[in-house]
């Protein structure tokens, strides 16, 4: 490619937009106006800013990472250790929680592939199917009857009599 065109061949075609002439030598205050308002407020709130974001940079907490220790069951707190019993029961509502957002993603899994497979979803999604039966059924056996109000005193009271109709099953076969 030539470094020189030959502008008589390529001409430019004349510009529609007129140069606009100054007919006034006063300054256009709305110039000044931001500049002073750069200086004035923007200036020092970026400053502000860009400090807090280095300074947070450095010490970064991410909380979905938080990881909680195990605290012992409910079954193995000693008789009137009140602070065991506050610690089991809330370890209970974490898990009472992670376990209804398993179901909940299980179950969004399978409305996704029942939507995407459409009158092939029950040979397609049986996997998936099965799956999400497993997990209510776990989550049912264990949180069913408990309500709103359930705690970990009744979970694992469930859990007894559950256990004992288990074995008095095993004992009549």
């Amino acid at each position: 490619m030539p470094e020189d065109h030959d502008w008589e061949a390529y001409k430019v075609p004349p510009t529609r937009t007129p140069v606009s002439e100054r007919t006034t030598s006063v300054p256009n205050p709305v110039n000044y106006l931001q500049t002073a308002f750069s200086y004035v407020i923007d200036a020092p709130v970026t400053f502000v800013r860009e400090w807090m974001e280095q300074w947070q940079n450095k010490n970064k907490f991410y909380y979905y990472h938080q990881k909680f220790r195990r605290v012992p069951d409910l079954s193995e707190c000693l008789e009137g250790d009140y602070l065991c019993y506050y610690e089991a029961e809330a370890q209970w509502r974490r898990d009472r929680m992670v376990d209804h957002e398993i179901v909940e993603i299980v179950r969004e899994r399978m409305a996704a592939c029942k939507q995407r497979e459409g009158p092939n979803q029950f040979q397609n999604c049986a996997k998936e199917m099965e799956l999400l039966a497993q997990v209510t059924k776990a989550y049912q056996d264990r949180y069913g009857d408990l309500g709103y109000h359930g705690n970990a005193r009744t979970c694992l009271m469930k859990q007894k009599h559950r256990m004992m109709e288990e074995r008095k099953a095993a004992e009549e076969q």
